[in-house]
């Protein structure tokens, strides 16, 4: 019996090692795959890319010739209620991680397991800044009228809506003054993360991205090449 249940728990383990085996490898893998992206011309919008070493966010200008961001989400959702700024920073992601772990050290075993398996909802989580420093974290593109467009569409497209206006998520979990939460549609997994989300918002407005990730590094990955 004692012999049974010692070869049931290695054949468990050894399930487990090889699965998070060929994860990390097929992530490594495909994260360096670069996707098809076309090449514009009348590059006369800038954006940018920024990680803070694990979640990816897209950097856009608060105003433009296409869209006024305060137009779309409230500058009054946000602790400090200021509408000066010049970049939004979007990013999606499990619910439950932006709201309840502000830091790791605060992460719960059952809201790990709830957002890897896609049990949980969607939040898009939204920064305002006054500035964007490119460091090894962030990298600033060029992009075009069409390719903005693209990124807005998916941005929009992720929101969920009451009375044609996206809904504020009421917390006081916001990691500063400049901050605030919407209700997103879909579910966060291990097969698809924040991560995931940045890269295929990249791949519909033809840019580059990798052919998946659940990671950062393969985001990064692809503008590194081209901001040595």
């Amino acid at each position: 019996m004692f012999r049974e249940f010692l070869k049931y728990v290695f054949f468990t383990l050894l399930f487990i090692f090889l699965s998070v085996f060929i994860y990390l490898l097929s992530e490594y893998t495909f994260s360096k795959i670069t996707t098809n992206y076309g090449t514009n011309e009348d590059l006369k919008y800038e954006i940018f890319i920024k990680s803070n070493g694990v979640h990816t966010d897209i950097v856009l200008p608060i105003k433009s010739d296409i869209i006024n961001w305060f137009e779309f989400f409230d500058f009054e959702d946000t602790l400090s209620k200021r509408d000066n700024f010049t970049y939004i920073s979007i990013g999606w992601g499990d619910k439950g991680f932006y709201l309840d772990t502000p830091t790791w050290a605060e992460l719960k075993l059952s809201t790990a397991l709830i957002a890897g398996f896609g049990l949980g909802n969607a939040a898009l989580h939204i920064t305002y800044y006054d500035e964007i420093i490119k460091d090894e974290l962030t990298y600033k593109i060029d992009i075009s009228k069409k390719q903005y467009i693209s990124i807005i569409s998916t941005i929009k497209e992720s929101l969920k809506y009451s009375d044609e206006k996206p809904i504020n998520i009421k917390t006081t979990a916001q990691y500063g003054q400049n901050d605030a939460f919407y209700e997103a549609i879909g579910s966060y997994s291990i097969f698809h993360t924040c991560n995931t989300w940045t890269n295929n918002l990249l791949k519909k407005a033809s840019l580059p991205a990798s052919f998946w990730v659940a990671f950062d590094d393969g985001i990064l990955y692809q503008y590194k090449k081209s901001n040595p």
